[in-house]
């Protein structure tokens, strides 16, 4: 099993195809600062800053299967999401990218999608966070699971925000 995540950043990345491939480079050094001093500052051989971070999960040594939340800085708060949701709630994998998420904005300020439990999220900002609901579902991560049941069966389950597809074979 593999885990991947392809991503050319903004839209169609740098606009710049490889004339004869139709491949379309990425341009991750957007983020790139020029400001001397600044902890991602432009130099040499330095790669860019990027949010690629395929996941794979295990149960006792062993493949579970492969799994990616891609959506920028989404994408950790996304994946632990998606990890809880199947180990510690014990939802099948369409269950768990079907659930509502939560954003962490910064600071004490916190987004959360249509559907979330309206208890908690009273509760989050009873204790001071900043909680708003936000109608639009795409800022927050679009998602894909494979994992392997244990009688070894693969179960695979696509994003609800996005136009993902799982095709067994």
């Amino acid at each position: 099993m593999v885990s991947y995540i392809q991503s050319n950043y903004m839209g169609f990345g740098s606009g710049v195809v490889i004339p004869g491939t139709g491949i379309a480079l990425n341009n991750r050094g957007h983020c790139f600062s020029l400001t001397p001093g600044h902890p991602n500052v432009l130099a040499p051989g330095k790669r860019p800053y990027n949010t690629i971070i395929p996941g794979f999960l295990t149960r006792h040594g062993e493949a579970l299967g492969p799994f990616g939340v891609m959506g920028g800085f989404m994408q950790p708060q996304g994946h632990v999401q998606v990890v809880m949701n199947t180990v510690d709630f014990g939802m099948n994998p369409q269950e768990a990218l079907d659930a509502p998420r939560w954003q962490w904005m910064g600071g004490m300020k916190l987004s959360v999608e249509p559907g979330f439990p309206s208890a908690l999220a009273q509760a989050l900002a009873r204790r001071g966070h900043a909680v708003t609901c936000e109608r639009e579902s795409s800022s927050f991560g679009r998602g894909e699971i494979i994992w392997r049941t244990e009688e070894g069966t693969l179960a695979g389950a696509t994003e609800p925000r996005a136009d993902g597809g799982v095709a067994p074979w």
